[in-house]
């Protein structure tokens, strides 16, 4: 990797960090992927991807090949003349913006930065952060005054498990501090991406990306509290979803759920509501929409404590895939958690399994043989055993509409 100018260093290798570094390979890039989880370091480094969407064979070709090193140490992005950040953005537990991660980043890499260094952000964060936090952290604490460094924002757009969008057709939004750092981004990224939409400024990228899971949460929002509503009601809430889905245009389709998950829904539209308010606003229909998830949990517990037979001695509940979404084994922010924890908190005995999960907050799955009143399908795993238990008898509450042709099968 000795031709720095055609060698990218990517700051964090997960579920954002490591496909960008194959796409980058493929690209024609030679990449160092820095890692301070000594875990995921290890792992790449002996050749295991930690990532559902990258094989193991893949990470350990790109070794092979010389285009691609795994390091810790942040030193060796010296080596590199474009450094891409791809850390987490996190809540605290107050809901709001956690950029200790980033900022922790940006601290580690900006005495390396070598004069004439593009450093691009993908991390999710709230408009302002690439011009507030990341340029002027870069400037305090590089080498020098006369190292000049480029900067810009490239929201990542990463669907774990997804096999139809990924890196290379997801279209890439780029915006810069300054004329020469967008064409610098936007010129990068246009040799792993099929398009790139270059935005006027970083705070037009940081916001779009806000806005396209915002406008998720909004819409599952919606839907779960009219489920709500026509469980009340004795109306099938499925079949008006699915009326409503035969409009052609302005409608589109949203289904019923456990709750949100994961690295975006959930945290990402905070982040708008947090800005909104720092700057003497309210974004009150992301306030309320976020309630609203926050609270199925707490509803769908209702719903399959009302399934346990009356005449039950016990009250033993079966969660089934605690994924945050199907095809991945990310528990992050799973809305599996507030289920089993108010489950537990009405008098229940829970347990758990998911065919790609092997443990869950320091807890083991149960067999398929546990013996349980009632069961709930927060996430439609593949493979999960649902026609099994169901068969035995057990009613089983489902949250994902994939079982529900199935006897014993309530559907959410």
């Amino acid at each position: 990797m000795s031709d720095r100018g055609k060698t990218v260093a990517i700051i964090g290798q997960g579920y954002v960090g490591l496909p960008l570094a194959m796409a980058a390979v493929d690209a024609g890039w030679s990449v160092i992927g820095v890692e301070n989880s000594r875990a995921k370091y290890e792992g790449i480094a002996a050749g295991v991807s930690p990532v559902e969407d990258v094989s193991s064979d893949l990470v350990k070709g790109a070794m092979a090949a010389g285009k691609y090193r795994i390091t810790n140490d942040v030193s060796d992005v010296a080596d590199a003349s474009i450094v891409v950040i791809c850390v987490p953005t996190p809540l605290n537990d107050a809901r709001e913006p956690d950029l200790a991660i980033l900022e922790s980043a940006v601290s580690g890499i900006a005495p390396y930065l070598v004069n004439g260094t593009l450093v691009i952000s993908e991390s999710t964060s709230y408009p302002g952060t690439v011009r507030d936090v990341v340029a002027p952290m870069i400037e305090r604490l590089k080498s020098s005054s006369d190292v000049a460094i480029d900067v810009a924002a490239a929201p990542e757009r990463v669907n774990p498990g997804d096999v139809k969008y990924h890196q290379k057709n997801t279209p890439r939004l780029v915006g810069g501090l300054d004329a020469v750092s967008t064409k610098r981004a936007v010129d990068f990224y246009n040799t792993i991406c099929d398009e790139v939409v270059q935005v006027s400024q970083p705070e037009v990228a940081e916001t779009a990306k806000l806005l396209e899971n915002t406008f998720r949460l909004v819409n599952i929002a919606l839907v779960n509290q009219l489920a709500q509503l026509c469980a009340d009601q004795n109306i099938n809430v499925h079949e008006v979803i699915d009326a409503a889905a035969t409009k052609p245009y302005g409608y589109m389709k949203f289904t019923p759920s456990v709750g949100v998950g994961g690295h975006c829904i959930p945290v990402d539209p905070m982040y708008l509501s947090w800005w909104a308010e720092k700057n003497g606003s309210k974004a009150t229909i992301i306030d309320e929409s976020d309630a609203i998830n926050l609270g199925m949990p707490i509803y769908v517990s209702k719903r399959v404590r009302e399934l346990i037979p009356a005449s039950a001695k016990t009250k033993r509940v079966l969660i089934m895939g605690v994924a945050y979404k199907p095809g991945v084994s990310d528990v992050r922010e799973t809305p599996a958690t507030s289920l089993r924890d108010d489950l537990i908190a009405q008098g229940c005995e829970v347990g758990w399994l998911d065919p790609l999960v092997s443990e869950w907050e320091g807890l083991t799955p149960v067999s398929v043989d546990w013996e349980c009143d009632a069961a709930v399908v927060a996430t439609a795993q593949p493979g999960m055993p649902v026609a099994a238990i169901a068969g035995r008898g057990v009613p089983v509450l489902d949250c994902t509409g994939s079982f529900a042709h199935l006897e014993n099968v309530t559907r959410l």
